[in-house]
């Protein structure tokens, strides 16, 4: 692995993961925000039994409030967006201050949206946020394999999320295909036969979601 230690490698690659866990488990929670306002029944319940996070949440009331606030709930968005944080202070020197900003930037958005009456504004920013977190990651790194290793753990954590949000078999394959060039080239340690029975499962004529997450979860 170079000049890449084992431990730099590992927690460029939950950089990658935990920062598209924060993206898409935040776009899912702003889209259903309004949903959940009027609905007769609880649909949060459903959602974290797709994600695989327990219910702790009392009614959909308080799991608007501390699903994605609660620092103390280790599933909560802010929990992951504060990990994110945790790994890429550590590796400020190899993706640069800069890059590290945009991560700190979202983390002062999450606490204005937790105040506000309007959180979904806020929230908006924390996604844009981090949108420019990767976008300034591909202009100012130079190293091709932290690049790689990054954007490694986002496909990754994408397939995984979309798979367990059952989403549609042209988004799957859209993300898989995406992923499949990344793991091989970031020079981490994987199993080829996992992405040819990922890419068989996404075309299969039924999806088994449940398959592809296990799929996922073993590749590296």
């Amino acid at each position: 692995m170079g000049i890449i230690s084992v431990e730099q490698a590992d927690r460029l690659f939950w950089l990658g993961r935990y920062t598209e866990r924060v993206y898409t488990t935040l776009r899912m929670y702003s889209q259903s925000f309004d949903v959940m306002i009027d609905e007769i029944t609880d649909s949060y319940q459903d959602f974290c039994k797709k994600i695989d996070i327990p219910d702790i949440y009392e009614s959909k009331e308080v799991f608007k409030e501390k699903y994605p606030f609660d620092a103390e709930n280790p599933d909560s968005i802010i929990s992951n967006l504060e990990r994110a944080y945790d790994n890429a202070i550590v590796l400020r020197e190899s993706i640069g201050s800069e890059t590290l900003a945009y991560i700190q930037l979202a983390i002062y958005e999450m606490n204005r949206a937790k105040v506000s009456r309007s959180p979904l504004i806020e929230l908006q920013k924390v996604t844009d946020n981090i949108m420019a977190f990767w976008g300034i990651a591909d202009d100012q790194i130079d190293s091709e394999q932290i690049r790689n290793i990054i954007k490694t753990g986002k496909r990754l954590e994408r397939v995984d999320l979309y798979a367990r949000l059952n989403a549609p078999r042209s988004e799957l394959i859209r993300e898989v295909s995406r992923m499949i060039p990344r793991v091989e080239r970031c020079g981490l340690a994987y199993d080829p036969q996992k992405l040819i029975t990922l890419n068989v499962l996404v075309h299969a004529p039924e999806l088994d979601y449940y398959k592809i997450v296990t799929e996922v979860e073993s590749i590296l």
